[in-house]
């Protein structure tokens, strides 16, 4: 590990706009965000209809919060019910970036998304003063412009920062974590998902090593980590004691570039209906494992294999998607156009695809504005988590139980064999 010396000693801080949607209807309507119980609710119309954001108060006294049915929501005096204004919250938050760039460069300032910044004052002391000091004038000056409450949590990188906000600052308004805060404030933290960059998986792995808490992690000695997950293991072991030398903007947790699927077929597929079912099928299991990571892609890749009896060939083609997606039918419909421009109507006998050029799924938290889409995203983790709990083949479409389909079958199977 790096000398305590050797560390960067940068002043980064991270940014959280409290309950930014809610808050902004609030603010619109006259109301303190803080003290209002505000939901935004798309069509109140339908009681089915889900909630897109709560305000703290709402969450606080009625346990109203994102996801809640219209129909879960009691019928109170005090609670007020609003329709979602994207334009409005869009303009918010350039207005915030706006505020922020006032401070530092533009360079110095990272949209991590739509209600969260970061930004690096380290070398404005000469301008504004004592970073701490700049980012407290910064959070007043958020409220006084704009009547709306945010929290921060600083360090000497960003995930310091990003700890210190998550961990402390959410409740506290501001924290600030430097590598002498490790030990006492990081180290204790348990279970080990709490610590960002650590989803449940890794978790899972890390407690049949023995490893429960962050303090367990730092003091794991590194070759261990490095052999179970790779390079992955030296980061986990280098976040766990505090210490991120990535640059500004650069992902904290560099992860998986991609999730992929291939698959060589039982037999010959001709008819493009039986094609396509092996390719929903495939999108399924590929955008599951996608958001189980909590990362969304904005490229689809599709690569078709012909069979020996056809001569062999095929092709491999991808597409880029304006909008970040981990949901199922989104792949599934950039799969079929790339199908059906390229297939030349021969016998197919493999199928690979993939989503790439990953980012954190918060970026698409604005698109779930759309209820249609935040309805498929809830939909699609509720299928994610009774198949992690009962097995792929408790729920599935209807065209796996096709003569077509492979899937459930393929439940049955260990690296290509019969489990029995």
């Amino acid at each position: 590990m790096m000398k305590k010396q050797e560390l960067p000693k940068a002043s980064i801080f991270c940014i959280d706009m409290c309950g930014f949607y809610a808050s902004v209807s609030a603010v619109e309507l006259g109301l303190d965000p803080l003290e209002v119980c505000l939901a935004v609710v798309g069509n109140q119309e339908r009681k089915g209809s889900v909630v897109l954001a709560a305000s703290p108060m709402m969450k606080k006294r009625f346990g109203v919060r994102t996801g809640t049915r219209l129909f879960e929501i009691p019928n109170h005096q005090d609670i007020l019910l609003v329709e979602p204004k994207m334009k409005l919250y869009l303009q918010k938050s350039m207005a915030i970036t706006e505020l922020l760039a006032s401070y530092a460069p533009k360079e110095s300032i990272h949209i991590y998304s739509v209600d969260e910044s970061f930004i690096e004052l380290t070398g404005t002391e000469k301008l504004w003063g004592p970073p701490e000091s700049t980012m407290r004038r910064i959070q007043q000056e958020l409220l006084d412009s704009f009547k709306l409450p945010s929290s921060v949590g600083g360090g000497p990188n960003m995930l310091l920062a990003k700890l210190a906000l998550d961990l402390e600052g959410k409740n506290t308004g501001f924290a600030y974590w430097g590598y002498s805060d490790v030990p006492k404030k990081l180290w204790p933290v348990q279970p080990l998902s709490r610590m960002w960059g650590i989803g449940s998986r890794t978790e899972k792995t890390l407690n049949t090593m023995g490893i429960f808490s962050v303090g367990d992690l730092a003091c794991t000695d590194v070759s261990v980590l490095e052999k179970q997950f790779g390079i992955m293991g030296n980061q986990l072991y280098q976040h766990a004691n505090g210490i991120d030398l990535s640059d500004m903007g650069s992902p904290l947790v560099e992860g998986q570039i991609s999730y992929g699927k291939g698959q060589i077929l039982y037999r010959d597929y001709i008819e493009e209906q039986d094609i396509m079912t092996i390719i929903l099928e495939m999108c399924e299991d590929v955008a599951m494992r996608t958001r189980q990571a909590r990362r969304a892609g904005r490229t689809i890749h599709l690569s078709i294999a012909y069979s020996k009896t056809a001569f062999g060939g095929g092709f491999s083609r991808s597409r880029s998607i304006d909008e970040a997606t981990n949901d199922t039918m989104e792949m599934y419909r950039v799969c079929q156009s790339l199908f059906r421009e390229h297939f030349q109507h021969k016998p197919v006998r493999q199928i690979s695809l993939a989503i790439s050029n990953l980012e954190e799924e918060s970026s698409m938290q604005l698109s779930l504005f759309d209820e249609k889409k935040f309805e498929n995203r809830q939909l699609g983790e509720a299928m994610d988590t009774i198949r992690k709990r009962y097995g792929y083949s408790a729920i599935y479409r209807g065209i796996s139980a096709t003569q077509a389909g492979t899937a459930i079958a393929r439940t049955k199977l260990i690296g290509g064999h019969n489990k029995e």
